[in-house]
């Protein structure tokens, strides 16, 4: 099976995540996971982003912690 990736641009567009914010939330170390073949490329799969927004997943509505 071969890996397809995205760039930051097609998860804003499938996902709706800024690019921006995904900068954001690489430099903070909190988004999802993603890869760097080049100083300048950034990748994700789509697996990867999948995971990370299951992984925030809420039941009921409990205050977040912070």
């Amino acid at each position: 099976m071969h890996t397809q990736y995205l760039s930051p641009l097609q998860v804003e567009e499938r996902y709706g995540i800024t690019r921006a914010h995904l900068a954001v939330l690489r430099h903070e170390g909190k988004g999802p996971r993603y890869y760097k073949p080049t100083p300048r490329k950034v990748l994700y799969t789509e697996a990867d982003v999948s995971a990370w927004i299951e992984a925030s997943a809420h039941d009921g509505t409990e205050p977040e912690e912070s």
